[in-house]
């Protein structure tokens, strides 16, 4: 069943377009080396908060690649790039 990983932070404005830069190069790493990422979308709220949407084949898929997420470089350079993360997961039961 698919899920999706919704991450919100804010950045720097300043940092906005190197943050978008290396989220893209974090996602084809991902795509790389953990197979199950369908689709990734960015959005920003009024405030400046960053909405960030995951979706993945399944929960394990979206598992395996949060485990490793520790030693994926690419991680560690967008998330230097945040402040004030914070993460859920959902599963989708319906799509219309």
């Amino acid at each position: 069943m698919t899920v999706v990983r919704i991450t919100r932070f804010k950045t720097d404005p300043a940092n906005d377009a190197e943050m978008i830069d290396k989220r893209a190069t974090l996602i084809a790493a991902v795509r790389e080396s953990y197979p199950g990422l369908t689709e990734a979308r960015l959005g920003r709220l009024e405030d400046g908060t960053w909405i960030d949407h995951w979706y993945w084949e399944s929960a394990e898929h979206m598992q395996k690649a949060l485990a490793s997420a520790p030693t994926i470089p690419e991680a560690g350079a967008v998330f230097a790039l945040t402040t004030d993360a914070t993460a859920e997961s959902a599963e989708i039961v319906a799509v219309v």
